[in-house]
This record gives C-alpha cells, sequence and structure tokens, in this order.
C-alpha cells in the first residue's frame, strides 16, 4: 500500500503562517471502524490462536539515557544551545527493527507482569502472516482489527509507523486509563501477507510512578468482511493530515534551508496501488499526483480533506492494457504558463494538457522510433523540457518486443 505524504516543519508554524489546516480534528472524520460483529476473531493471548497467524511474541524492557539535544531557538526549533535531556531505548517501533535476540515469549503469558515498576517502559512485538481461512471464514480482502489493553498506558506501531493527528483519543495512540486502543491495522488483506505489531507499555501514571507492572489485559484480531467484497483494489480514500515518522540523513547542512530543522511528515491519504509525480496547483489549491498502476491522476484538496479523480485514463486506453502493470501517467509538472505537462506512460509520450481540456503532445519519438515510457520531468527556467525515457512502463520493461529504442535517454526538449 503506498501513502501520499505532505512535508511540514511543524505545526506550531503552520498556525504561525495563518493556515487554515486545522489544529484539533473530529474522529468522525478518519475512516470509521468497521461496525458490527466480525465474521471471525482471533485471541493473540492463546497459544493455539498466535500460531494459526504464524506469530511469536516477544518482549524487551527499555532503558532510559542521558541524550545530547539544543534548547528552542528563536524559530521556536530545537536550534539553541546544547544541553542535556533524557531518550530512552531501544527505538523498536520501526519496521526494520531486528528483534530476534529478545526474549520470546508464550502467547499466554502476556499476563505475567513484566518490566521493572514504577516510571518504566516496556515493548511487545509480534509479525502476523494472513491465514487463508479461520474456521470457514476466508480472510481474502478483509478488513483486520486490533484491539488491546495494557495495564496501565499503550501505543501500537503497525508496519513501522506510528499514525497520529492532534486531538487523537486511542488507536495508536494512548486511549486512556488502562483502556483498549482499537484500531485498523490492514485493509484489503491477502492470505500469506505480513502485517508487525509494536506495542510500547507504560506504567503510569506518569506523574506518580505506581507500585505496579506492566502486562497485557488482551490482544485481539478481528476480521470484518469488505465493505466491496470482491474488490481487488478499494478506492483510495483521504485521512485527516496524521503525522508519521520521519528521520532525515542529513549529509549537508544546506539541507536544513529545504526540510527546516525539525521536519514533520503527514499522511494524507491512502489506499494507492504506487504514487507519482505530485505536482501543486497554485491556482486552485489542491495537489495532482499520478497512480500509474490504476491508470488515475488524482486530486487531492486540503481543508475539506477531499480525494477525488481528475483525469482517468492518465496514460493509457489500448485494447491492450491488460497486458500492462503500469499503463497510466507518471511524472507531472507545470510549465511557465501553468499547463500540466504529463508523462503517459501506456502511449509512450510527453503530452501539455490545455486550457479547454484537450491534449497536445510535445514528443513522442526520437529519430523515428517511438519513445520507451516517459517517466520524470521538469522545465528550465528558459522553458527547456528535460524528461526521462526508461522502459518501465511498457509489460515487459527493456524485454518488451515493443521497445524500438536500443537505450533509455535523458532529453531535452525546446519549444
Amino acid at each position: 500500500m503506498m501513502l501520499v505524504i505532505a512535508l511540514y516543519s511543524g505545526w506550531a508554524d503552520i498556525a504561525a503562517q495563518g493556515s487554515s489546516t486545522p489544529l484539533l480534528t473530529s474522529l468522525s472524520s478518519l475512516p470509521s471502524l468497521p461496525s458490527g460483529a466480525p465474521s471471525a476473531a482471533l485471541d493473540l493471548t492463546n497459544v493455539a490462536d498466535t500460531q494459526l497467524v504464524k506469530g511469536q511474541w516477544r518482549y524487551s524492557d527499555t532503558h532510559i539515557i542521558e541524550a545530547a539535544f539544543r534548547a528552542p531557538g528563536a524559530d521556536k526549533q530545537p536550534t539553541g544551545k546544547p544541553i542535556k535531556t533524557y531518550d530512552y531505548e531501544p527505538k523498536a517501533g520501526v519496521s526494520d527493527f531486528d528483534d530476534s535476540q529478545w526474549e520470546a515469549i508464550a502467547a499466554d503469558s502476556l499476563s505475567e507482569r513484566r518490566s521493572t515498576g514504577r516510571l518504566c517502559f516496556n515493548w511487545y512485538r509480534i509479525k502476523l502472516t494472513i491465514p487463508e481461512r479461520i474456521g470457514a471464514y476466508t480472510t481474502k480482502d478483509s478488513t483486520i482489527v486490533f484491539q488491546t489493553a495494557l495495564d496501565d498506558y499503550a501505543e501500537v506501531w503497525v508496519d513501522g509507523e506510528l499514525s497520529r493527528y492532534l486531538g487523537q483519543q486511542g488507536g495508536s495512540v494512548i486511549s486512556g486509563w488502562n483502556a483498549p486502543n482499537r484500531l485498523v491495522i490492514g485493509r484489503n488483506v491477502q492470505p500469506g501477507q505480513q502485517i508487525q505489531l509494536a506495542i510500547f507499555g507504560i506504567n503510569g501514571p506518569l506523574s506518580n510512578p505506581p507500585t505496579n507492572f506492566i502486562w497485557v489485559r488482551e490482544a485481539k484480531l478481528e476480521f470484518h468482511l469488505n465493505d466491496k467484497p470482491g474488490a481487488e483494489n478499494p478506492a483510495p480514500f483521504a485521512v485527516t493530515p496524521s503525522e508519521v515518522n520521519v528521520r532525515i540523513d542529513q549529509r549537508d547542512a544546506a539541507m536544513e534551508s529545504i526540510v527546516g530543522p525539525n521536519p514533520k511528515i503527514f499522511k494524507l491519504a491512502e489506499g494507492f496501488q504506487f504514487t507519482e509525480g505530485p505536482v501543486w496547483i497554485s491556482d486552485g489549491k489542491h495537489l495532482l499526483f499520478s497512480d500509474p498502476n490504476s491508470n488515475v491522476i488524482w486530486k487531492y484538496t486540503p481543508g475539506n480533506t477531499r480525494l477525488e479523480v481528475f483525469r482517468q485514463p492518465s496514460g493509457y486506453a489500448g485494447a491492450d492494457i491488460a497486458e500492462y502493470k503500469q499503463p497510466g501517467s507518471n511524472g507531472l509538472t507545470l510549465d511557465a504558463q501553468g499547463r500540466l505537462t504529463i508523462n503517459q506512460h501506456g502511449n509512450r509520450r510527453v503530452v501539455r494538457l490545455e486550457k479547454d481540456g484537450s491534449e497536445t503532445v510535445l514528443a513522442d519519438k526520437y529519430e523515428g522510433k517511438r519513445l520507451n515510457s516517459p517517466n520524470d520531468l521538469v522545465y528550465r527556467s528558459d522553458g527547456t523540457l528535460y524528461f526521462t525515457d526508461p522502459p518501465f512502463g511498457l509489460p515487459k520493461f527493456g524485454d518488451d518486443p515493443r521497445k524500438e529504442l536500443a537505450f533509455s535517454g535523458v532529453y531535452a526538449l525546446r519549444q
């Protein structure tokens, strides 16, 4: 599943700039949890149920450590003088974390008291593999809800992400005093698909560390029928802008002038097959981007968190379209007049969308031979259009018999 993301330097900065983005959002604005009773359920504190999803619980305490940081600067970000603060380790929520050396614990031992007591935190991790069936129920295309409750608080990471939005109560973040966390961990799941859960346990209340320990009260999976049975690719949808994790590997100090000293990433929509070519339309104040696999250009409008189809098909409509894995558009950009320029995979050409909705072909051949499948593009300040032309849009890529050029090029089109 691909995600569309936007990069911000922080919610406080957005508010300071007078953005209309709400700082508090309604719970109802997120896609709701499935209603009604599940079609099947598994108890991950039960050994047999845990074995059905090929799961193995692993456990670790955390350790509070001293860490270097910076005081608030004039920009209200951590850009001031060096200071000391505190952090913890291990950071085990990320998807590539290696827990193979952790203690393996039995599912029916989750209720045992663990951690050190008082001010303490811990991790429970498990990787699930979706079975083909649970009893008579076929899991294909299900929506899966995970429900857990820890004594006393919990945060739940799914496949390396702790998605959260301002004003959120429950789900991935703390839901309340010994209250259950309940969240969707998979939509349109397929047998054999793997889902990784990492649960961060917290002993509380934090302002008065208690004389007790952390333990798991419940850990359940619910399988709900898809709203559209048989739909292999349910429609993507917009979500309340939700902060996700970002780690910047800064190799040059100049990078900070682009992303800022404390960047934040927010998920805006999900459910896509693949996403490419985002371009911001200033006049309409919306974002356009391609899903080459589904042959669609999507339009996202912030404020009302609206997602709609802008153009379909976006790159190809031939009779043999079923052979193409990525028939749609890829790169998108604007020329000096604000006209959308599109790289079309299946049509193997670069086109410009005119104000009346018609298309003008800018490039489809080089020295009489058809292009491969134009991919990325950018206009230079003098109006020259540069674009790449790999074979990724052809059904068999570089081995496709329809490929006419012996190379993959980077082209400059001067008009």
